[in-house]
């Protein structure tokens, strides 16, 4: 089933995500509804609170900019309570971004291309590891949600005052995009 997009004002998009365990109701069904709604959003990235849920749940698929970065080739994944342990941040990236709750937005983030990450998967096993490239961007930015934040409020004063127009177009409805949303009421 194909799920709203929360847009930028909704208020879970601003909540530190819950850990969940196994016993949570329907996580199968959940994370195949979260990909197909990514699918059909034309995404790569879709975390649990973009749909209005504050539990700690992301799927990414790379696979479909596999034709650009051949190393994502049926690259689809879904991290469970993920956590960013450690920042490398010798080495960053000023590269361009956008969010399926930001639509029409689109500008320039500064992240470190390497972070120490840990999560579970769809069984719930353990995994720990460091990440890499622009892997390491799209969690940064999915696993960002999950803590209540988003990609805009990673950019200068300046650029944030720049777009504050068209965030407050957002807060009132005046945007279109191709997907269901859910408007702030």
């Amino acid at each position: 089933m194909i799920l709203p997009i929360y847009t930028y004002g909704q208020p879970v998009l601003r909540k530190v995500a819950e850990d969940i365990d196994e016993n949570y109701p329907n996580l199968k069904g959940l994370i195949q509804d979260m990909y197909e709604t990514l699918e059909h959003s034309e995404g790569i990235g879709l975390a649990a609170p973009q749909i209005g849920l504050d539990i700690r749940l992301v799927v990414i698929n790379l696979d479909i900019i596999s034709d650009d970065l051949p190393e994502y080739k049926g690259y689809i994944k879904t991290f469970i309570n993920p956590h960013i342990l450690e920042y490398d941040d010798t080495e960053t990236e000023l590269m361009e971004e956008g969010c399926l709750s930001v639509p029409g937005i689109h500008e320039s983030v500064r992240r470190p291309t390497r972070i120490h990450v840990k999560y579970q998967d769809e069984n719930f096993e353990e995994h720990e590891e460091w990440v890499e490239g622009y892997l390491a961007r799209v969690m940064q930015h999915e696993f960002d949600h999950l803590e209540g934040t988003m990609f805009i409020d990673r950019l200068s004063m300046l650029r944030k005052q720049m777009i504050k127009g068209k965030l407050n177009s957002l807060l009132k409805g005046n945007f279109r995009c191709s997907y269901k949303i859910k408007l702030r009421k």
